[in-house]
């Protein structure tokens, strides 16, 4: 059976699936491509009838990618890629920087010392003006899939272990420690523990044999429950600090301190851009190990 060639149309078609799929469903795509789901559903099914083949599920139990249409995704993700890089590679021949520079980052290291991120991003801009950033927060673990999926070149977050893949840099050290309400300094060996999917947490959990408490997303939600004064929380020091004028929550006595070295992390198997080579140069001149 024959089947028409991709045509620009069909590229249109398959960055709209693309869409669909990273945010998981129509209705969520509709605001992000500013389209109708009648649209989004028309152009994924063009797609569908080109490959012969159906891409995802869409009905009252959600969007699901079939075993073709995960395929199709990676498969587009990176032909999209490419095409992208098309203009930044010839601009660089001309020794001018362009392109997009995609980073994801954990949320609040911007309020620590030893953080020197802000100038990094003032010197790629002074170097190279014609570099869009995009700059996302996000959870450690959203930030994983990220990377896997290379929705992002690179991250910026802790480096709990090390895992095969990826490349790390090391910028700075982020100490953690346990905190309560100080009004409730002496019940702190009594109180459960703010939960938060984190691997210091689980450490935590598993080896002091801490009690469980109950689940936040983000540092803010767990600062929030701590200083309620019946929980414990994991927190960096220099979060907890920026508290200090208006709350007061104090360290844990003789509880654990984790160290957590914030890295820049990419994928080792991924080609680097320029953009990329010259940010990583920067991240590195302007940050050091303590």
């Amino acid at each position: 059976m024959h089947r028409p060639d991709f045509n620009e149309r069909d590229l249109r078609s398959l960055r709209i699936f693309c869409a669909v799929a990273q945010v998981n469903g129509f209705t969520a795509a509709e605001k992000q491509l500013n389209m109708s789901k009648a649209s989004i559903s028309r152009h994924i099914r063009e797609v569908e009838e080109t490959l012969g083949a159906r891409l995802c599920e869409r009905g009252p139990s959600g969007f699901v990618l079939t075993h073709a249409g995960k395929v199709a995704l990676d498969l587009a993700r990176d032909a999209i890629r490419s095409l992208e890089r098309i203009q930044p590679e010839i601009d660089a021949l001309r020794g001018v920087l362009s392109g997009t520079l995609s980073i994801g980052m954990v949320e609040h290291i911007a309020s620590d010392d030893a953080c020197h991120l802000p100038e990094v991003l003032a010197a790629l801009k002074e170097q190279a003006p014609d570099v869009s950033v995009e700059l996302q927060v996000m959870t450690f673990n959203e930030l994983d899939l990220a990377l896997r999926e290379r929705r992002v070149q690179v991250a910026i977050r802790g480096m709990y272990r090390r895992e095969a893949g990826f490349h790390y840099l090391p910028l700075f050290i982020e100490r953690q420690a346990l905190y309560v309400a100080r009004r409730k300094m002496r019940d702190a060996s009594t109180l459960p523990l703010v939960y938060r999917e984190q691997p210091f947490v689980h450490e935590a959990l598993h080896m002091l044999g801490m009690e469980r408490g109950p689940s936040a997303s983000g540092l803010e939600a767990v600062a929030m429950l701590v200083l309620s004064g019946h929980y414990v929380g994991l927190l960096p020091q220099f979060y907890a600090a920026s508290f200090s004028k208006r709350h007061a929550l104090a360290k844990v006595p003789s509880g654990p301190l984790y160290e957590n070295t914030i890295s820049a992390i990419i994928e080792i198997s991924r080609p680097r851009t320029r953009a990329l080579e010259l940010f990583l140069g920067l991240v590195q001149q302007l940050h050091r190990i303590e």
